[in-house]
């Protein structure tokens, strides 16, 4: 794997189908992993769906206490404390694979992720050797207490307050803390507070047994159901000074760097959702008959499920990309002295922009495909006796977790043009190139016939076409850009929907190259489903950011331009689907 690549610069680089990962080239070990994941929960957690949603009394911690004897908690703790000490891509595939066991894969990622980590990676010797080997094994759960009632998006403006006590001893915490996942029954909770008069907020490590905790009732919540929920309150709860996590004042970055790993895992945890959903909805349409015949002969359903499929598959070779380029960085981080923790954050850090765009796109996909689901099932899609209707309200709060998808959409260019400033990445030189092309006279030259030189061309283009409208949009605005929300969001669309399109195509070209033509011939009709949909997407996207800042010659000029980038031979999608549904329908399951 190569390890030049940056984060974010994928928008400015052509990158090569030899430098990525694809979930294929996953090893017998990593593969064993994850059928240990998908085989408890059919025989631990599917069969006890309503026990779960019912919040029945210890059911919850006692699954967790069977997943960490099986090392599910452990997968990305290193040896020394328990664990496994697996790369991140392999503890992606965990929540890719628990990812379709609802309230428990809620569960188990908010313990195994922001319960956890922060100790991981923040923690000192003492701090990892105290909590780290109970937390890989599910002895101790935890959970992770960072949202207030007025602090949600705006995090490091909340008001629980940290004093130091007259001895000096110890820190009195006090203050409101919800949504708090896993509070019923956590052991641990990694608190954030601010010290006295501090900016920003500083983090602790709070043992329940602490004393001054004190909780609301479950939260009553549309979806995961199952989820422990509570509101977490702190009175005069005393904290060994010993247990402030990393330096005074760090609180807030550590928060933003935790939740950068949550969000693409996150993203993981839904493409194990969705793989599920598609195997229900194309099993129900195998066997529900209408006017003779089953569902799934009917286009409309169909090209539903080639649909769903397909955004599937964009997105998880887009999370397994971005996945590899973070063990990648890690890699070369620790290889050039820097030590193992703060090189897993500093590697995670360095693709946050990707984490984003992940977060974003798989959440939007699980709710295209349970959306979809419900439809494929009709009035039993309705009904709470079928798989669906728990599916559909369980997807809702990933456009919300971790960041709402609006706050990481304008993440995505906010963090795209600070590190342009900061001249991590150039992006005003090929921003200005892609201004001078306007100028010029279209290349005519003699077209690349080799395998997927066409579509590569249009992703190339496309990156042009989010050059285009950020160059212009910078400057233009100046200053004034990071007000426009909409402009920034028609930004960040652009270059998500090219990141996915591209990693999808990348995956293809992959398979293509190692596999041979016969062999990925699926992979390579999604990759151009998704591809033909984004350039619509990327075209409607850019001319409504050109439309509201550039105006006279100037933005005829810029539309005649993205028409040129947003520009493409015709692709027969209707009988690409009619072959990725003929697929699904054939094996009557999700088989990509």
């Amino acid at each position: 794997m190569s390890n030049t690549i940056k984060g974010g610069e994928f928008v400015i680089k052509e990158t090569s189908y030899n430098d990525i990962f694809i979930p294929e080239e996953f090893d017998e070990e990593a593969k064993m992993i994850r059928q240990t994941c998908i085989d408890f929960l059919d025989t631990e957690v599917l069969n006890k769906l309503d026990r779960i949603d019912a919040q029945e009394e210890g059911l919850m911690p006692s699954l967790m206490d069977k997943a960490g004897a099986l090392g599910m908690l452990g997968v990305s703790i290193p040896e020394e404390y328990g664990g496994f000490g697996k790369n991140f891509n392999t503890s992606m595939l965990v929540a890719d694979a628990v990812g379709g066991g609802f309230s428990f894969a809620v569960a188990l990622s908010a313990h195994t992720g922001i319960g956890t980590l922060p100790i991981l990676y923040y923690g000192n010797a003492d701090q990892k050797a105290k909590y780290i080997p109970k937390l890989a094994t599910g002895e101790w759960k935890a959970s992770y207490c960072l949202t207030e009632p007025n602090s949600g998006s705006d995090a490091n403006s909340g008001r629980t307050s940290a004093k130091l006590n007259a001895a000096g001893t110890h820190y009195v915490i006090n203050g409101q803390k919800m949504w708090i996942t896993n509070g019923g029954f956590a052991d641990i909770f990694i608190v954030f507070a601010k010290i006295d008069d501090d900016k920003n907020l500083s983090a602790f490590i709070v043992e329940k047994d602490f004393g001054g905790i004190s909780m609301n009732p479950e939260e009553h919540k549309l979806g995961i159901k199952g989820s422990s929920t509570r509101q977490v309150f702190f009175n005069d709860c005393e904290v060994p000074v010993e247990n402030m996590l990393s330096e005074r004042e760090n609180g807030f970055k550590i928060a933003v760097n935790i939740l950068n790993i949550g969000r693409i895992k996150l993203g993981a945890a839904t493409i194990g959702s969705s793989r599920m959903v598609i195997t229900q909805a194309v099993k129900y349409a195998n066997e529900r008959v209408q006017f003779n015949l089953p569902i799934s002969k009917f286009g409309a359903i169909r090209y539903k499920l080639a649909e769903m499929a397909t955004r599937l598959f964009a997105t998880e070779s887009a999370a397994y990309r971005a996945g590899q380029n973070i063990d990648d960085a890690y890699e070369t981080l620790v290889s050039g002295g820097m030590d193992e923790a703060k090189a897993k954050l500093k590697s995670v850090e360095q693709f946050a922009i990707e984490c984003a765009i992940i977060k974003v796109w798989c959440s939007e996909m699980l709710d295209y495909v349970v959306d979809e689901g419900v439809q494929i099932y009709g009035g039993m899609g309705y009904s709470a006796e079928a798989p669906m209707e728990r599916a559909y309200r369980d997807s809702r709060i990933n456009r919300i977790f971790e960041g709402t998808n609006e706050v990481n959409r304008l993440l995505v260019v906010d963090m795209l043009l600070k590190r342009a400033m900061k001249g991590e990445i150039d992006l005003m030189g090929p921003a200005t190139a892609v201004a001078s092309e306007l100028l010029a006279i279209p290349d005519f030259g003699q077209e690349d016939e080799t395998a997927f030189a066409a579509e590569k061309k249009i992703i190339a283009n496309l990156k042009k076409a989010g050059l285009l409208i950020a160059g212009a949009a910078v400057q233009k605005l100046m200053m004034s850009l990071s007000k426009e929300q909409e402009i920034l969001m028609n930004i960040a669309d652009v270059i998500g929907y090219v990141y996915i399109a591209e990693s999808a195509l990348l995956r293809a070209e992959k398979l293509y190259h190692t596999k041979g033509p016969e062999a990925s011939a699926d992979a390579t009709d999604m990759a151009k489903i998704y591809l033909y949909s984004t350039i619509d997407k990327v075209n409607v996207a850019a001319k409504e950011a050109l439309n509201s800042f550039a105006e006279g010659d100037e933005l005829k000029m810029m539309l005649v331009g993205l028409r040129r980038f947003t520009k493409s031979e015709p692709f027969n999608v209707k009988d690409a689907r009619q072959r990725i549904a003929k697929k699904l329908i054939d094996a009557n399951k999700y088989c990509f």
